[in-house]
């Protein structure tokens, strides 16, 4: 399976090759290759090192990224719509008006995340630590908060009908 991504504009920045896409992903982001705007719907990056790289407006929808190194990574804006992120360290991070919708998020560390305005409906944050995370105008609609730690999470104006 090969895995085209492309800029803003629809050209090609790379394809990358499924079996190897691990090793490709990494490259890229060894060069500093800006993945704003990135296609990489259903990809298994499972492991991944994503460090501070720029996915903003990328559509990472069902995506596995269990595990992966997201430290310092933009994601506003992302598409993230039902991402396997089980046990992922996601602190500090800046998911602002990101689609979560049905994200798995079980065990995932999102102390002090700003999830400001993201769409979590349906998601699955059983275990979660969203210690002093931002959730700021958030809709978390029909998703699993059990034993989720919001100690000093910022609720204000959360849906959860």
């Amino acid at each position: 399976m090969k895995i085209e991504i492309n800029n803003i504009y629809g050209n090609k920045i790379a394809t990358v090759n499924g079996q190897t896409l691990r090793a490709g992903i990494e490259k890229l982001v060894k060069n500093n290759i800006n993945l704003k705007y990135a296609h990489l719907a259903g990809a298994n990056l499972e492991g991944v090192n994503l460090e501070g790289v720029n996915l903003s407006d990328a559509n990472l929808e069902n995506a596995n990224l269990r595990g992966a190194n997201l430290r310092g990574a933009n994601l506003v804006n992302t598409i993230l719509q039902g991402v396997n992120l089980i046990d992922t360290d996601l602190k500090d991070l800046y998911l602002e008006n990101a689609n979560l919708r049905y994200a798995i998020l079980v065990n995932a560390t999102l102390e002090n995340a700003n999830l400001r305005g993201a769409n979590l409906r349906g998601a699955n944050l059983e275990g979660a630590n969203l210690r002093g995370a931002n959730l700021e105008g958030a809709n978390l609609e029909g998703a699993n908060l059990w034993c989720a730690n919001l100690e000093g999470a910022n609720i204000k104006d959360i849906y959860l009908k």
